[in-house]
């Protein structure tokens, strides 16, 4: 885990500020960002990354410090800049709560500090507190595409502004107070490729600790709410965030390309990247990760490189053939994989779109059965002139076989279900009749929210 956001520098870790980064990593962060917030600040953060290898500088004036932004501060930043330990400009930004800084004063240093990351190739970490219009006006003016919200605690509305301009969400303490609903409500939303934690220490510290000083080890506390709250383990959380920080920060190593990748209690099986559909809403053309998994592969997996990372079936609910390609296309694959997790007594589902039939203009199912426990099959649109500009398939008719073969599924395997993307064009309420007549329950995917 990284907490993206904590001030080491500052006075409260005065008496104990070793003590506290051993806490840390003995709590299982990988790396922390010092955060610099006025001259003093950036200079301690500097000093902190360079003293620890596992702590990385952000430098930066604070909209409550904009007022002390020299000329002279200003170049000394483009100097801590360009160390090797500095990975972001910030924390900048507005705040309207305090006015500390007279507001034309921060929206122009604001400004100053956002051109200078672009022109850096370097992230922001934005600080913003009832600032919502002119922040996201700056932010739009910049043309900054790479950054951070902050501890956010905007609205929904500027929830989805900041996401359509590129930015990463980062949740602190204050997400689990009990009076932030409203907060929980936008925390549940954000696209896992989007969002971060943080403990912004010393300040604003979780519940159950909340009132004590905080410092990154209790990042784990957040984390752990964010799992709960948005239904994933938080083995998911850890693994989802980081992978962000590396990618936004640009710090340490990213995953190769996997196989087998767990998401909650389920182990999935990533055996081909090659598809018989190009659904709109597929992640695979935009970006190789899901749920902080690199499913982007290096070549497709025989049948025992498949049986050694699954290991022992018996420690998931179920082995699911799934990943970043439509896994009927390799059949005798799946066929001899699910047969050993059988013997070993484990549980097989498949996800597919449906096509098996097509693909081998054979009849597939009666070959399945005995070997599939459950499947769970694409439906995705409610008529085949929907399904051709949603899925986008190799096949004519490719929607009537999507049909035939749920219906075929049905006679042979167990538990058959049908699912459907909630995009444009696709009228939920008439999938879930087709689903009905069909006899299978319907399963109802949220946009851009996958795994």
């Amino acid at each position: 885990m990284i907490d993206t956001h904590c001030h080491l520098e500052m006075d409260a870790f005065e008496g104990d500020r070793d003590d506290v980064i051993k806490r840390a990593r003995k709590a299982g962060l990988e790396a922390l960002l010092a955060i610099g917030s006025d001259f003093e600040g950036n200079k301690g953060a500097v000093a902190l990354a360079e003293e620890h290898d596992d702590i990385f500088a952000v430098v930066g004036m604070h909209p409550h410090d904009a007022k002390d932004f020299t000329p002279e501060v200003f170049n000394q930043i483009k100097i801590w800049s360009a160390h090797r330990k500095v990975v972001a400009i910030g924390e900048i930004g507005l705040d309207y709560h305090y006015d500390y800084s007279p507001r034309e004063i921060q929206r122009a240093v604001f400004r100053q500090q956002l051109d200078f990351a672009k022109e850096m190739g370097l992230p922001v970490v934005i600080h913003s507190r009832e600032a919502k219009e002119d922040t996201l006006g700056v932010l739009k003016d910049s043309g900054i595409e790479q950054g951070v919200m902050h501890c956010f605690s905007g609205d929904r509305d500027m929830a989805e502004k900041a996401l359509a301009i590129g930015l990463y969400f980062s949740f602190a303490g204050p997400v689990t107070f009990k009076n932030a609903s409203g907060l929980r409500e936008i925390a549940k939303i954000i696209p896992d490729e989007r969002l971060l934690v943080e403990t912004d220490a010393p300040f604003l510290a979780p519940v159950p600790l909340r009132g004590k000083r905080n410092e990154p080890a209790f990042v784990v506390h957040t984390a752990r709410f964010l799992a709960e709250l948005r239904g994933v383990s938080l083995e998911d959380i850890d693994r989802i965030t980081t992978l962000n920080a590396k990618r936004l920060f640009h710090i340490g190593e990213l995953p190769s390309g996997q196989i087998a990748y767990k998401i909650r209690d389920s182990l999935y099986l990533n055996i081909t990247n090659i598809c018989t559909s190009k659904c709109v809403f597929c992640v695979r053309f935009t970006t190789d990760f899901v749920k902080g998994h690199n499913l982007r592969l290096e070549h497709e997996p025989s049948v025992e490189e498949l049986i050694e990372a699954i290991g022992d079936p018996l420690r998931y609910k179920e082995v699911v053939f799934c990943g970043y390609g439509e896994p009927l296309l390799r059949l005798d694959t799946v066929k001899s994989v699910a047969a050993w997790v059988k013997q070993q007594g484990g549980r097989v589902r498949i996800n597919t779109n449906g096509h098996g039939n097509l693909i081998y203009k054979r009849n597939i199912i009666p070959e399945l059965q005995g070997l599939v426990d459950v499947f769970s099959v694409s439906l995705d649109a409610q008529d085949e002139e929907t399904y051709r500009q949603v899925c986008k398939p190799a096949f004519e008719n490719a929607f009537q076989e999507v049909i035939s073969f749920i219906r075929e599924a049905k006679l042979l395997i167990p538990d058959v279900q049908a699912t459907v993307v909630a995009t444009e064009g696709v009228d939920i309420d008439k999938c879930r009749l087709l689903a009905d007549e069909l006899g299978v329950k319907l399963r109802v995917r949220r946009l851009d929210v996958v795994g």
